[in-house]
């Protein structure tokens, strides 16, 4: 239960922290959005990022060993990289429609996902 609850923390903390990262990229159609200046902006990202550290650390600490949680902190960490693949990718292809994924992509996608088998590999 404390790994499914941890997997869910961290899809959640990516969410937000995608949305800060990237975000603002998309945010520059709206007209109100373009008049904000750069220090502007880096406010409104690390507001939206303030939440991710609602999901992150308590996913964190939820889910490792030392905790009580089941994994290490190299496969959280493993673990937390291969998430953020993900909602990066869903966050491209449904907001950024301009992106194209290739093969390449893919292929460095399946790359990622064996580090997290040989990671948890004992």
């Amino acid at each position: 239960m404390k790994g499914i609850l941890t997997i869910g923390l961290l899809v959640l903390s990516n969410t937000f922290m995608t949305f800060a990262w990237y975000g603002h990229l998309k945010f520059a159609e709206m007209k109100w959005f373009n008049k904000l200046g750069l220090i502007s902006i880096v406010m409104v990202s690390w507001g939206i990022a303030l939440f991710e550290y609602f999901f992150q650390v308590p996913a964190n600490r939820i889910g490792f060993k030392d905790h009580g949680g089941p994994f290490s902190l190299i496969e959280l960490k493993v673990l937390q990289e291969v998430i953020t693949l993900f909602v990066f990718s869903i966050f491209t292809i449904f907001l950024f429609r301009s992106e194209t994924f290739r093969w390449n992509h893919l292929i460095g996608f399946i790359f990622l996902v064996l580090a997290v088998f040989f990671i948890f590999k004992k």
